[in-house]
């Protein structure tokens, strides 16, 4: 029995350790050091938090690629100055109000953690912040500004939808992999139709 408990727990070290490196990572964001000190009392909060605060273990795809994720980070860092500038241009434009509406977004390949990613994602790209999700039917509601027709809003459906397929080219698991490989052969990875309200 002892051999077992070993191996589970250095099962559960082995899970829990990406989740323990964000923290640690977190804390010294948060603190804006990047020393040994702040390395070593990030771990120990890290470690206290993971134990008396204990989460059910995410089931992690365990498929990073790293040439997706390099490209997702540029991508999404692009679309935040591009997501900024376009806002500013929006308010400061006095000649007309910018215009806004809450648009649904069906996702296709979202398991829990990929529509957690997308939402986020979209959240954090200025002029969409996510105000509902629809967890049993994979639906992110977004208010978006900038939309004046339905045009408008079918291209900020589009872009929620090109985030999910970058999320699961860097981070889905391959089941998801493999059928966003498969819609693109059969060219039906393209927009889906959803609710404005």
């Amino acid at each position: 029995m002892a051999r077992d408990t070993r191996r589970h727990l250095w099962r559960d070290i082995r899970v829990q350790l990406p989740f323990l490196a964000w923290l640690v990572v977190l804390w010294m964001l948060l603190w804006a050091q990047f020393t040994v000190l702040s390395f070593l009392t990030g771990l120990v909060v890290a470690i206290f938090v993971t134990r008396v605060f204990r989460l059910p273990t995410v089931a992690l795809s365990g498929r990073v690629n790293l040439w997706y994720a390099a490209l997702f980070v540029v991508q999404f860092l692009f679309a935040v100055l591009r997501g900024a500038l376009s806002v500013t241009v929006q308010v400061f434009d006095f000649r007309r109000q910018p215009g806004t509406a809450i648009i649904a977004v069906p996702l296709r390949y979202a398991d829990d953690l990929v529509m957690t990613h997308v939402a986020v994602v979209s959240s954090l790209i200025p002029g969409s912040l996510v105000v509902e999700t629809d967890r049993d039917r994979r639906i992110l509601y977004l208010h978006v500004i900038g939309v004046r027709n339905l045009d408008d809003v079918e291209a900020q459906r589009a872009g929620v939808l090109r985030w999910e397929r970058r999320v699961v080219r860097a981070l889905g698991d391959p089941s998801q992999y493999r059928a966003l490989k498969a819609d693109q052969r059969a060219g039906l990875s393209g927009p889906t139709k959803g609710g404005v309200r």
